[in-house]
């Protein structure tokens, strides 16, 4: 295409390649209560046990918290309300599509890395051409993630797949981690893509459309080494001293971030554990067939129904299969990737109780101070309003990242529910072969 601006166009091979993916649709969070108070209802839960790792229980009106419980105001701040004010006969239009796929081995004398390569297309009047091809490593994620929570520090920015992996997990180069990984990155591109303020960041359009050299470039912008060692001393410094007294909303705001993370997480250790199960009965199941095709060798009046049973056996076992590729596929991945967020939920409390710690510090100060309080004044109101926009940024992100989580997780517990209908209404159609065909061996 004229005018467009490529890199390297390096194909892999050998490794997976996948397609684009999106976002499930979906309606209201099956884990989360409709009513309107904004007390936590308590579950009747049964501690796992470490030895047995025995699955836990829920009672059936096990809730996180009301849903319903936060009205937080809009954003006041001019940027803020530019980026979430929409028409409402204004057609919800995608004016930037990313897809990432083509995952290929890097191997080199100091390290072995994967990269990812990445197309963007787009009709924005920002973007010199409307289409891009780079290849982006995992390091490269984690500096535009990084670049994010530094520009936007109470906006919830999507995770990103963890760096390392899980003890019994699959080998670090493995083609099906290196596909996980790969889907992982996609739907966090899309999920910056699709926020209506991280989307035109100016670090994710470098990202986007950069070359290599380009990008290391970049990189090597803004403060330096000891600037960016004094910030965070400062940082530490400031969430050791803590703040005098957290605003109500951001306390109801930070007790559901609590519940919804011990929540989540036992629900992903439940889906790890059924999975493996699943899968153990399956690789057993799977050897059931042969079986019987060989005992049919040696039963020359059986031939028939032993074959008959072989062939129901098989068909159950390719419908387990297919249910487990839904599970793997559609409800592991979600489930984990909200247990992602639940941490980058308490890193962004964690930061906006930061800035208002130094606005109390500075109003502390000048308390005690009678010197300089001109300055201290400036400095105090030059922090309020940053603790303002803060503030207005994370109530305006909390609404739109909980109605996100609500269509993300019924639509994937809804899916997985008519899977297993389908599944057990094949297997009940199995069985009844695999009945008739005892019949007949009697």
């Amino acid at each position: 295409m004229e005018g467009e601006r490529l890199a390297s166009p390096a194909r892999s091979s050998g490794l997976p390649a996948g397609g684009a993916g999106g976002e499930s649709p979906g309606v209201d969070a099956p884990l989360l209560g409709s009513s309107g108070s904004s007390t936590l209802l308590q579950a009747e839960v049964l501690d796992l046990d470490e030895d047995e790792d025995d699955l836990e229980v829920f009672s059936k009106d096990a809730s996180l918290m009301d849903m319903n419980s936060f009205s937080p105001m809009m954003p006041t701040s001019p940027l803020s309300m530019i980026n979430q004010i929409k028409f409402e006969d204004e057609p919800d239009l995608k004016d930037l599509f990313i897809t990432v796929d083509e995952p290929e081995s890097h191997v080199t004398t100091i390290e072995t890395f994967i990269t990812y390569r990445i197309i963007t297309k787009t009709s924005r009047g920002e973007f010199d051409s409307s289409e891009f091809e780079v290849r982006r490593r995992y390091q490269d994620f984690l500096w535009l993630k990084g670049k994010l929570e530094e520009a936007h520090p109470t906006l919830i920015i999507p995770p990103l797949p963890e760096k390392f992996i899980v003890k019994g997990m699959v080998e670090r180069f493995n083609d099906d981690f290196i596909e996980t990984r790969r889907k992982a990155l996609h739907k966090f591109l899309n999920r910056i893509a699709d926020h209506p303020t991280l989307t035109f960041n100016e670090d994710f359009k470098v990202f986007l459309t950069a070359q290599a050299w380009e990008l290391s470039s970049h990189k090597k912008q803004g403060p330096g080494l000891l600037s960016r060692m004094g910030q965070t001393v400062r940082a530490v410094a400031l969430s050791m001293r803590g703040v005098k007294s957290r605003p109500e909303e951001f306390m109801e705001m930070n007790n559901f971030i609590e519940v919804f993370s011990q929540k989540i997480n036992l629900i992903d250790k439940i889906s790890q554990r059924i999975y493996k199960e699943e899968r153990e009965y399956s690789d057993e199941m799977r050897e059931y067939g042969p079986i019987h095709i060989l005992w049919s060798a040696s039963e020359e009046d059986l031939v028939d129904t032993l074959k008959g049973i072989a062939s129901c056996i098989d068909k159950c076992s390719k419908a387990t299969e297919k249910r487990m590729s839904g599970l793997s596929e559609a409800l592991l991945p979600v489930v984990h990737e909200y247990v992602l967020y639940s941490e980058m939920l308490m890193g962004v409390m964690k930061r906006r109780d930061q800035i208002q710690a130094e606005l109390d510090s500075k109003v502390e100060a000048l308390t005690y101070k009678k010197a300089d309080t001109d300055l201290l004044t400036e400095e105090i109101g030059k922090l309020e309003d940053k603790v303002e926009c803060a503030n207005n940024a994370l109530k305006a992100d909390w609404e739109r990242w909980r109605h996100n989580m609500q269509n993300d997780i019924k639509s994937a517990f809804t899916d997985m529910a008519e899977e297993n209908i389908q599944y057990y209404e094949q297997i009940r159609n199995r069985g009844l072969e695999k009945s008739n065909s005892l019949y007949d061996l009697t």
